[in-house]
């Protein structure tokens, strides 16, 4: 049976490859879906991509995957320290979550500390540049399976 997963990501991320690349890198968000894309068609699993500067349109996503997708991984962005709606969605949805970061934002400023996300997560991959995105696409088909 084919798995589904549901990459998001959220505010800022469009602007990957040349937003604060001394953080985030260089490699574009285009790059990093395509990588992830190619590494999930050799796992057999369907990759959903979506990116978003808005927090209401993430939370009308993680509730449509309710049902449809078999996991969501989410790189919220700044919402992760900020949105309670998005939260509340990810209590509702019914599939494996895991929530993912480019920089580990523990090691940050103090206000990226708290984690909405996290509180409602299944997992967690930060800290690991853009690779996190393929280990966290892994994690959680070794959940999913």
């Amino acid at each position: 049976m084919n798995k589904t997963i549901l990459l998001l990501n959220g505010p800022n991320l469009n602007l990957l490859g040349s937003r604060e690349p001394e953080i985030y890198g260089y490699d574009t968000l285009a790059d990093v879906e395509a990588r992830c894309m190619t590494h999930a068609n050799t796992l057999g699993v369907t990759l959903e991509c979506r990116q978003t500067n808005h927090e209401g349109v993430l939370v009308d996503w993680i509730q449509e995957a309710r049902g449809k997708a078999d996991a969501i991984i989410l790189n919220a962005g700044a919402y992760t320290h900020t949105s309670i709606a998005i939260h509340d969605a990810l209590k509702a949805y019914d599939g494996y979550k895991m929530e993912l970061h480019i920089s580990d934002p523990k090691q940050r400023e103090a206000f990226r500390h708290i984690s909405y996300v996290e509180l409602a997560s299944d997992g967690l991959i930060a800290g690991k540049g853009v690779d996190g995105y393929t280990m966290a696409i892994d994690a959680v088909m070794e959940k999913i399976a």
